[in-house]
C-alpha cells in the first residue's frame, strides 16, 4: 500500500481509470484501508482501489483566493 498520511490531510492520489489512462483525485483524505482509498475533492467524493493507485502524497493547503481588483 502507498504512504498516506492520517485522514483529514490533504492529498492527491494518481490512478488508472479503466480505460487505462491516470488521472488525479486531490481533496481531503476520508479514510484509507487495504482495498480502498477515499478522497473528497472538488468531484466529489472518490473511492479509489488500492490496486489502481500509482502515486499519493500529501500536499499544501489551496491558496487563498486572490482578491479582486476594481477599475476606478
Amino acid at each position: 500500500m502507498v504512504n498516506l498520511p492520517a485522514p483529514g490531510r490533504r492529498v492527491v492520489v494518481r490512478y488508472l481509470l479503466p480505460t487505462g489512462q491516470a488521472t488525479d483525485a486531490l481533496g481531503e483524505l476520508v479514510s484509507a484501508d487495504e482495498t480502498t482509498v477515499v478522497v473528497d475533492g472538488k468531484r466529489g467524493v472518490e473511492h479509489i482501489a488500492v490496486g489502481d493507485i500509482i502515486a499519493a502524497k500529501e500536499v499544501p493547503p489551496p491558496p487563498a483566493p486572490r482578491t479582486r481588483r476594481t477599475a476606478g
